[in-house]
């Protein structure tokens, strides 16, 4: 399946996070549109907001991290985005930290509703983020 991986990249932590899931993703035998692999300091911010969307029209799904306080605000309007267009969107999160207020909605209801799936990997390490994401998009259809 063609992946948009969408995540925070404001650190170096999160660039290698991503460069990882989206490197065990591809040996899962996944493409993957991953944004810090298209965007480069010499482009401004049009371009680099018309390679990503591009990158999500290129998509057959988006994966997104939902880690954090609060889901990053990039990666919420790319889920939206791809909800738009009728994309299957699976959402994953590795932290443990608590955010929402509901059982069912452990952050922002809209990005929980909109899932095709979420997974809830508290401490999961990237292989094991990456084999959930795969099982997950191995039982949905495009």
């Amino acid at each position: 399946m063609r992946i948009y991986l969408a995540g925070p990249l404001f650190s170096a932590a999160e660039r290698d996070f991503n460069t990882r899931l989206t490197e065990a993703l591809r040996r899962l035998g996944h493409e993957v549109w991953l944004p810090q692999e298209h965007e480069q300091r010499s482009k401004t911010v049009a371009q680099i907001f018309a390679d990503d969307v591009a990158g999500i029209v290129w998509a057959q799904g988006i994966v997104a991290n939902m880690d954090g306080s609060d889901p990053d605000s990039g990666t919420c309007w790319e889920c939206g985005y791809a909800y738009g267009r009728g994309m299957p969107i699976v959402l994953f999160r590795t932290d443990f930290r608590g955010v929402g207020e509901a059982k069912d909605a452990p952050y922002n209801l809209m990005l929980t509703e909109s899932a095709t799936r979420r997974l809830d990997l508290p401490f999961a390490d990237v292989d094991e983020v990456a084999r959930q994401v795969a099982e997950a998009l191995a039982v949905i259809t495009i």
